[in-house]
């Protein structure tokens, strides 16, 4: 068989779902508590919500392009999206069966009973309809639908609506069900003993024939629209670019559809006006069940505040340097230092960027901002940095899908207290996690560095692993300097040696050391790449590593999301060994590690194995100098590959196999490290 591109890389997409399917395991693992499987439910339905946005919406961009400039390009985006839609399918099967086979028993065994309109008690039913006059109510926006007015309707963005039908479908009504403003769980009549929550659609639905009166209701069918979350703005940028995206917000708002997600009980005769009336395609049809948005059981409510329901608390691990002692510019001057989030407090981060704003002989403050946290410690301490009258510079990544509006908001804020920020470039993201400190000490500037692989952001860092390093290192501080002057316009290329920063030369070097590896084993010496990323998409890097896999060199990737790469084809990538962890935290370190002789090289930072972290993105990985620290994120990393509990494979056969389990040695690698650094840091 001759070997084609579809042979050499999973398609990005369709691999997007195997990593789905890995969160639907999360939710079957009876090991699981039961809310946190209701937990991985909500995450599955928030995740699917947002692919059909972002990824779905571009495969139906493409088909805009004319027939043949997409056949030579080799694009078929319809039978990728009626792959999608098949795999979605079977998905959301497994995904019901689970919800009202399993999930609900489970919470009835526990004295929580999520319970339906037509099986409210008469007390019940009671007390659903004062609910309903007094909150609700006032909420709907009831709407007769004429199918003769195409788009007369507009179904925002992820919003559950109910379709009632009359008059044997010829007439039909839609309503909103108002979540923001009531909550989607409702508690009815309880007892010490047993506790009944309602979908507030229940109460709605109960109450259907006050909403329309004079109609005789056949029929309530739960819709969601999901809609294109892209912003499509000029090429040509008059003015700044931040202003243009807030501009073109609405454009998300009011973004063409993608996906109708309706009842799958909803008649025939009704689903094809919808269609026409809405101007969809079959394709964009998708069947469910009765209740939709299952990413509100993030809100989930807990009566029984049982706290074997869910994950037991961890507390977080103190580091042994920063708590030792007050000055936290002494112990990074000292020393290197790592922090390992959610295992260790992000309060470090907060607390040296308080100390900054506070210390007399701090002058400056630079930072990078991805994705600004509502108010919080460090935003604070900024402002404090500014109003103490130090010099701060903020770069706002105005493109930040989803946190445009956000991130905008506060570079404004900033700007009003005289910081001076910059707002990200067109065609260019600045996904960096960087700050700089610049200290006068003795007459002399000394400045602190922060690299990260996470957003500064407190409440993320309880969910999300990652690294960060704080570094006084003269040849890091100074090219990290460099990166921020490449930022504020005043160097075009940051001249790094030991930082990799993109676009600049990261692939260049990353192709290096592979190159390396690849001399090293053609010459009959050890050689190993192993690394740990959120994706790995990027075709040159891939093609890279299967040619280091024809050479001998050993490869052990860790990848949390998708891959493209095909792992474990003979002739291709039979050295190549996946794994991917999915577990009660999101992994999202990215951690790269090449044998290079036997004299290790060693990066940590925000970019990923894609072209768009390559080629497309400032973003800076660090080397780590240190040896402690070198040993201690070596050990780290080996606890992960040697995961044994919630570690899948991930190659040819795409079926998310658990590595082989040994039950006299489980390793549960989040559970471990944890343990790790417990020990290390006591």
């Amino acid at each position: 068989m001759a070997e084609t591109e579809e042979h050499r890389f999973q398609h990005r997409d369709l691999d997007w779902l195997n990593f789905n399917e890995r969160v639907l395991q999360e939710a079957a693992d009876k090991s699981n508590p039961v809310l946190e499987r209701l937990r991985f439910l909500a995450i599955f339905s928030s995740n699917l919500d947002e692919y059909y946005r972002v990824r779905v919406s571009q495969l139906r961009q493409i088909k805009k392009i004319k027939k043949s400039l997409r056949k030579k390009l080799a694009l078929k985006p319809t039978k990728k999206v009626k792959q999608i839609i098949k795999e979605v399918k079977a998905q959301q099967v497994q995904f019901g069966e689970l919800f009202k086979n399993e999930i609900l028993p489970e919470l009835a065994k526990q004295h929580i009973h999520l319970i339906q309109e037509k099986d409210f008690s008469k007390s019940q039913r009671s007390e659903s309809k004062d609910i309903y006059t007094t909150k609700i109510k006032a909420k709907l926006q009831p709407q007769l639908v004429d199918f003769e007015k195409k788009n007369q309707l507009f179904l925002e963005n992820n919003t559950i609506y109910f379709f009632v039908a009359f008059n044997d479908c010829k007439e039909a009504g839609v309503v909103n069900i108002p979540v923001h403003e009531v909550g989607r769980f409702l508690e009815l009549e309880s007892n010490k003993a047993e506790y009944y929550i309602t979908f507030l659609d229940d109460i709605i639905r109960a109450e259907i024939h006050d909403v329309f009166p004079h109609k005789k209701v056949e029929g309530i069918y739960q819709v969601k629209m999901s809609r294109d979350a892209e912003l499509y703005i000029d090429d040509q940028y008059n003015g700044v670019l931040a202003e243009k995206i807030y501009e073109s917000l609405a454009q998300r708002t009011d973004g063409q559809p993608t996906r109708l997600l309706y009842d799958a009980e909803m008649p025939k005769e009704l689903q094809k006006k919808l269609r026409k009336h809405f101007n969809l395609g079959k394709i964009d049809m998708m069947p469910g069940g009765k209740y939709h948005n299952f990413s509100d059981f993030f809100s989930f409510p807990d009566p029984t505040q049982n706290a074997a329901l869910t994950y037991e608390k961890l507390k977080p691990i103190a580091h042994q340097a920063f708590e030792a002692k007050d000055n936290y510019f002494k112990v990074i001057k000292e020393k290197d230092q790592l922090l390992h989030f959610p295992y260790m407090s992000f309060s470090y981060v907060e607390n040296l960027m308080e100390q900054a704003a506070e210390d007399e002989d701090v002058i400056s403050i630079k930072i990078s901002l991805y994705r600004v946290a509502d108010e919080s410690a460090l935003t604070t301490s900024l402002l404090k940095a500014l109003k103490k009258g130090k010099e701060v510079t903020v770069f706002i990544e105005a493109k930040a899908r989803f946190d445009e509006e956000n991130n905008i908001s506060w570079g404004r804020k900033f700007e009003e207290k005289g910081a001076h920020v910059i707002y990200s470039y067109p065609k260019i993201k600045v996904h960096s996690k960087i700050f700089l400190i610049d200290r006068i000490e003795n007459g002399e500037s000394i400045k602190y560095a922060y690299i990260g692989t996470g957003n500064f952001n407190a409440e993320t860092s309880k969910i999300y692993c990652d690294h960060a390093l704080f570094t006084a290192q003269r040849k890091l501080t100074k090219e990290l300097d460099r990166v921020f002057k490449v930022l504020e316009g005043e160097l075009i290329i940051p001249r790094a040696k030991n930082l990799l920063v993109s676009p600049f030369d990261t692939r260049r070097e990353f192709t290096q050391m592979i190159l390396h590896e690849i001399d090293e084993a053609e010459a009959g010496r050890p050689a190993k790449i192993t690394a740990k990323m959120n994706s790995l998409e990027d075709q040159e890097m891939i093609d890279l590593l299967y040619r280091a896999n024809k050479s001998g060199v050993e490869i052990r990737l860790l990848v949390r999301g998708f891959t493209s790469l095909i792992a474990g084809v003979e002739n291709l990538s039979e050295n190549i060994y996946i794994t991917s962890i999915l577990d009660r935290f999101l992994e999202h370190g990215r951690i790269y590690v090449f044998h290079n002789g036997g004299d290790e090289r060693v990066f940590m930072g925000s970019a990923d194995w894609m072209d768009r972290n390559l080629d497309r993105r400032i973003e800076v990985l660090a080397p780590i100098l240190d040896e402690d620290i070198k040993k201690e994120l070596a050990d780290i990393l080996q606890i992960q590959l040697n995961d044994n509990v919630k570690a899948r494979v991930q190659d040819y056969t795409q079926q998310n196999e658990y590595v082989a389990h040994d039950s006299k040695n489980p390793i549960r690698s989040q559970v471990e490290i944890y343990k790790y650094l417990k020990k290390k840091h006591s």
